[in-house]
């Protein structure tokens, strides 16, 4: 029986994810922070690299089972999909996906899959743009291309719904206040 909340937080760029990741970090006691970026090849060669980087990440956290240690995750395989089905890599990652996704559902934690999204789009311009928000080398950040993901993100929030019953998907708006996200997530998540 799970005595340890596994929590993945994604979204696209400039939808909080580093601040709420790191709210929960700090508000859940005995938390571990992971941030994740996969793979930069975006050849035929990267899907091997994907694959291997993923399920070793499933391995290392059914390793941590029952040890009552929360983990937070900031970007994990759904990134890695996301990215492929908007064609930013030259391969689909879909079956490696799906087998990922069958893995993660069954690791014995209580899962929560957040996903933040900005109902008003044109908040990603003002987010990007903003004095200090971190860039990072072969990231593109650009409003259009947080909307696509945004938009990708949010069809495969709908697939796990219907698919895993055993994860708390969990949608939520990022466009009000830092403190109204953070109530939010402390009542569904509960701590």
């Amino acid at each position: 029986m799970a005595n340890s909340k596994l929590i993945v937080v994604e979204g696209a760029q400039g939808a909080g994810k580093t601040t709420v990741t790191d709210f929960i970090r700090h508000a859940l006691g005995y938390t571990n922070l992971y941030r994740l970026c996969g793979t930069s090849d975006i050849k035929k060669t990267g899907l091997e690299k994907s694959s291997k980087m993923y399920n070793s990440l499933i391995d290392y956290i059914k390793n941590l089972e029952n040890l009552s240690i929360n983990m937070v995750f900031d970007r994990t395989f759904f990134s890695e999909e996301n990215y492929c089905r908007l064609g930013k890599k030259e391969y689909s990652f879909t079956e490696e996906y799906n087998k990922l996704l069958e893995r993660f559902s069954k690791l014995d934690f209580e899962i929560y899959y957040i996903t933040l999204y900005l109902e008003d789009e044109k908040l990603f311009e003002e987010r990007l743009g903003r004095e200090g928000k971190a860039v990072f080398k072969n990231s593109e950040f650009n409003t259009q291309n947080s909307i696509n993901q945004q938009r990708v993100y949010l069809e495969m929030v709908e697939e796990i719904k219907e698919k895993y019953p055993n994860i708390n998907v969990l949608n939520i708006k990022a466009d009000k206040s830092i403190e109204e996200v953070k109530q939010e997530i402390r009542e569904k998540i509960g701590f």
